[in-house]
């Protein structure tokens, strides 16, 4: 939140001239914004001096106000950055403070830059640079992420463990495996994240309040100066569109979910019934009262704050879901949900990150649990299935194995060939090939399967794939 300074003895609006009097301490109260959009004002300033330059092009400012006015503007830039200039209390959002900076610095000329521009168009062209930025920010944390687990799964492509269904054990498999398993969302998340910037890459300055300008202004030119693709088709929509808001925080509701998924699996793993990882001390928490305890801590605030990612999402769909077109004062809940989610992310994922970096795990304890559970029984149904019999065949016939083998409390590996033959002439001794984790997992050597060849190019592609992310989320968006 901006810090606010005092009120000043001439207040700058950017409306009132209709108007007897000022607005009353509630209304000002509630409209006011600038305590959360203060963040925009780079961007604002950005989009300052690109409009500046158009209105020189139109023939509104000559070479030496241009040249004063970019001035300006840079000094009004170094004093935000500074400190030295803050918003008031009577500043009502960022465009007003600025404007009243400008008008600090240049007296009437910096009142020539408000023609053919509206906050309507303002705002959204701001918002859009903002989230356009921080989406490559976000990006990159999400890469930071992807490859702590990608630099842990490379330790263990071949280290064996119970993978799961309903939280049962299910098959081995191996833990490099589970761990690309969780790499492969935040792939499709970064693939998001580029596939909403093309979208999301449109410029709404030049269409003022609604209707564009009578102005000979050049908004394609204004479009290309500030990094985007292209200017708004439609003025009334360019305006009125907050897709590219909602879309932003789908995804990030979406990797919100994912996290939590990682989160959820983590407590698990650290828990004694499970024990297979080790946190670092430097990423865990102990209890105030009980002296033994270790907790997840970061992992369990990753499942919680996927709710507040989710929430804002929801807030601003709700919030859009009955608006006539084309600007409406709504539109200003628009901005904290998404500031909250960029902060959320820029929070949680360097944590996560460093919690799996760090953390040792339990080969030992997941090689022991690999095979708990009768997780070899579909080992033995394809090896019947390889030997011609029907696979509602050897299901059965498996089943009737472990059946035995409850009864028994025994392993699998622990039955008599003569047991073997008593359930089915097909049990030959030969079955026993496969009865042990380690060939399992050498014959899944099909793409995208668990056995370590697969794995190993599933690390190799990962790898790839994050190079090309790291050049992405390092461009500069929004040029001086």
């Amino acid at each position: 939140m901006a810090a606010v300074t005092e009120q000043t003895d001439n207040p700058t609006r950017l409306w009132g001239g209709r108007f007897a009097g000022s607005p009353a301490e509630a209304l000002a109260r509630l409209s006011v914004s600038v305590q959360f959009d203060w963040r925009l004002a780079p961007y604002d300033l950005a989009a300052s001096r690109a409009h500046a330059r158009v209105l020189a092009g139109a023939g509104l400012l000559d070479a030496d106000e241009l040249g004063r006015m970019l001035a300006a503007l840079d000094d009004l830039e170094a004093a935000c950055a500074s400190g030295s200039f803050r918003p008031t209390v009577d500043d009502e959002d960022v465009h007003t403070a600025l404007e009243r900076g400008l008008l600090e610095r240049l007296g009437a000329l910096g009142g020539k830059l408000r023609a053919g521009r509206s906050r309507n168009d303002q705002v959204a062209t701001d918002l859009r640079l903002y989230l356009r930025d921080h989406a490559r920010g976000v990006a990159g944390r999400l890469v930071e992420l992807a490859d702590a687990l990608t630099e842990q799964a490379a330790r263990h492509v071949d280290t064996p463990a119970p993978g799961m269904t309903h939280l049962q054990h299910a098959q081995p498999v191996t833990f490099g495996h589970q761990l690309l398993a969780h790499v492969q969302p935040l792939l499709r998340d970064l693939d998001r994240l580029r596939d909403w910037d093309r979208r999301c890459a449109v410029s709404p300055l030049g269409a003022g309040a609604l209707a564009g300008s009578s102005l000979p202004l050049d908004p394609i030119r204004v479009a290309k100066e500030l990094g985007f693709e292209a200017a708004a088709p439609n003025s009334m929509d360019a305006v009125a569109d907050r897709d590219f808001v909602a879309e932003f925080l789908f995804v990030t509701a979406l990797i919100g979910v994912h996290l939590s998924r990682l989160g959820e699996e983590l407590v698990l793993w650290t828990t004694q019934e499970f024990g297979w990882v080790e946190l670092d001390d430097a990423f865990a928490t102990g209890s105030s009262i009980m002296p033994q305890k270790k907790n997840a801590d970061i992992a369990e605030l990753a499942r919680g704050k996927a709710g507040r990612l989710i929430g804002g999402l929801v807030t601003v769909l709700t919030m859009l879901k009955g608006l006539p077109l084309s600007y409406d004062r709504d539109m200003q809940e628009d901005k904290e949900p998404a500031f909250d989610a960029v902060d959320t992310l820029e929070l949680v994922l360097p944590a996560l990150a460093g919690m799996v970096s760090t953390m040792t795990v339990r080969v030992d304890r997941l090689a022991a649990a690999a095979p708990r559970g009768y997780t070899l029984a579909t080992e033995i149904a394809d090896w019947l299935v390889r030997r011609g019999v029907p696979f509602r065949d050897a299901h059965e016939i498996t089943g009737q194995l472990v059946a035995l083998c409850v009864a028994r409390d025994c392993a699998l590996d622990e039955l008599t060939d003569g047991d073997l033959l008593a359930v089915s002439p097909a049990l030959t001794p030969e079955v026993r090939d496969v009865l042990s984790v380690r060939s399992a997992l050498a014959a899944r050597t099909t793409p995208g399967s668990t056995g370590p060849g697969p794995v190993a190019d599933q690390l190799a592609a990962a790898g790839d794939r994050l190079v090309a992310w790291r050049e992405w989320a390092s461009e500069r968006v929004v040029p001086r």
